[in-house]
């Protein structure tokens, strides 16, 4: 059955190295199923039902990864954008959630649209091999930020002498003494699946995470839950399911500006995390492979896993939406299952079903720290950082834009910035080399959009 819904044989995999893959993916993202609720709920959403909106708009549109497109994608709502939903569109410019739910829905809409009509497809056509090897890099040190910050490796200090002589504030990162029991399980972690890994043992990265958590339990860093029957009883999603008001958005007519100043940045950040995400871990891994490429090339409809996966993606926000949860996307934390060999839907099938078991096992679930996830993520980012080695760094005008795309993924946090600043340089490095006829048309509108969105930014905060 799962060879012919999969192709198994035709992609070099088995069903049990898509099952670990699946494992390896729903451990290092599981937490998006409390964190989520956690930040969503500041807004005065229904803690009880953005968590299960978000665990079935998280098995939903993995599914739809599943089933229509065939590749190891886990989709659910997206850190940065659940932040960008709670503390500037709500809290910060007072919208009410329903209304920013609208927003959602809209901005899904949007990418649903530029999706069927190859928009999408031509702006990934448009990316050079140079960039692209970059976004790659870049989101390997992301991921490898990631785990070092949940993982609690990082201690994050003021800076009292620039607050002194009245310069703004810095926060300066520093390794942490490994006092504190997280980041000490964290290290042991982090050697665990590093020597796994060196002694080449299979699934070495789903059997550190399930290693560490053990290990965490005496530490007190794994909390084992107390279990009762009302634990396998999932909240109601009753309170955030369809409230979305999207005639709210525009009921005003002074904000309208800013309105479609939130919608364009909610879709251009979506937009620019997926096709980053896609071409960072697509191409190294193989997913996306020069069939795929050449019917994206000759624009054939969706004959490609590619076309595929960007309509599946398209389609989640959406849903999320109508959920009652904010922008679902695709995942960067795939990469950990990309890792260990998953290349099919079943990949994404495997983690579909564990978080619709989680709506029962929540209490279980739960039990993996960050401190067990941490290590694989910057195992990941180690293996993500090769593309790096296919940028011609001693070339300068290739080697500007790359950097900026490579440095500004951890440093600004997102994924969408080091993109954007991968663009900009870019095009910047061509017009001033005398080569502005080798850029694609298509850089130059995106470059421009991403140059608006930023202007359009800083005017909102002035109105």
């Amino acid at each position: 059955m799962f060879e012919k819904l999969f192709k198994l044989k035709e992609n070099n995999t088995n069903v049990r190295t898509e099952i670990f893959a699946g494992l390896t993916t729903f451990v290092t993202m599981a937490y998006i199923m409390f964190v989520n609720p956690s930040i969503l709920s500041a807004t005065g959403m229904d803690w009880g039902a953005v968590f299960v909106a978000t665990i079935l708009a998280a098995a939903i549109g993995t599914f739809v990864m599943a089933f229509v497109a065939n590749v190891p994608y886990a989709q659910a709502p997206g850190m940065g954008l659940n932040a960008l939903f709670t503390y500037t569109v709500c809290l910060g410019m007072g919208l009410p959630w329903q209304q920013a739910l609208g927003i959602v829905f809209i901005c899904g809409v949007i990418n649903i649209v530029i999706t069927v009509t190859k928009i999408r497809k031509s702006i990934i056509k448009a990316i050079p091999t140079s960039l692209q090897y970059a976004i790659g890099g870049g989101i390997g040190l992301f991921i490898a930020y990631i785990g070092f910050i949940n993982g609690h490796l990082l201690d994050f200090t003021p800076d009292s002498e620039a607050n002194a002589i009245g310069a703004f504030s810095k926060i300066i990162p520093a390794l942490v003494n490994f006092s504190d029991p997280v980041s000490l399980l964290a290290l042991i972690g982090l050697v665990i699946i590093v020597v796994l890994m060196l002694l080449k043992v299979k699934g070495a990265i789903l059997i550190g995470i399930i290693l560490t958590t053990l290990i965490g339990i005496p530490m007190g860093v794994t909390v084992v839950p107390e279990i009762t029957a009302a634990s396998f009883i999932p909240p109601s999603i009753a309170p955030t399911f369809f409230k979305l008001d999207i005639f709210g958005i525009f009921a005003d007519p002074s904000q309208l500006f800013k309105m479609l100043t939130l919608i364009l940045t909610f879709s251009l950040t979506d937009t620019f995390d997926t096709i980053g995400t896609f071409l960072g871990t697509g191409r190294q891994s193989g997913i996306f492979d020069d069939e795929d490429e050449k019917a994206l090339m000759e624009g054939k409809g969706f004959s490609s896993r590619l076309d595929k996966a960007l309509f599946a993606d398209a389609t989640a926000t959406s849903m999320g939406a109508l959920l009652g949860t904010s922008n679902t996307t695709t995942y960067v934390e795939s990469a950990a299952g990309i890792a260990v060999g998953g290349k099919t839907g079943l990949t994404s099938l495997t983690v579909g079903i564990l978080f619709i078991l989680s709506l029962f096992l929540s209490p279980i679930a739960g039990m993996v720290p960050g401190a067990a996830t941490a290590p694989a993520l910057i195992v990941v980012g180690i293996l993500m950082v090769s593309s790096l080695g296919k940028i011609k760094w001693d070339d300068f005008e290739e080697a500007l834009p790359a950097f900026f795309t490579v440095v500004a993924m951890p440093f600004a946090y997102s994924i969408s910035t080091g993109v954007a600043l991968g663009f900009v340089f870019f095009c910047l490095a061509k017009i001033f080399s005398g080569k502005a006829k080798q850029v694609h048309p298509i850089m130059y509108i995106v470059t421009g959009i991403f140059v608006l969105k930023y202007i359009l930014d800083a005017v909102s905060l002035l109105l």
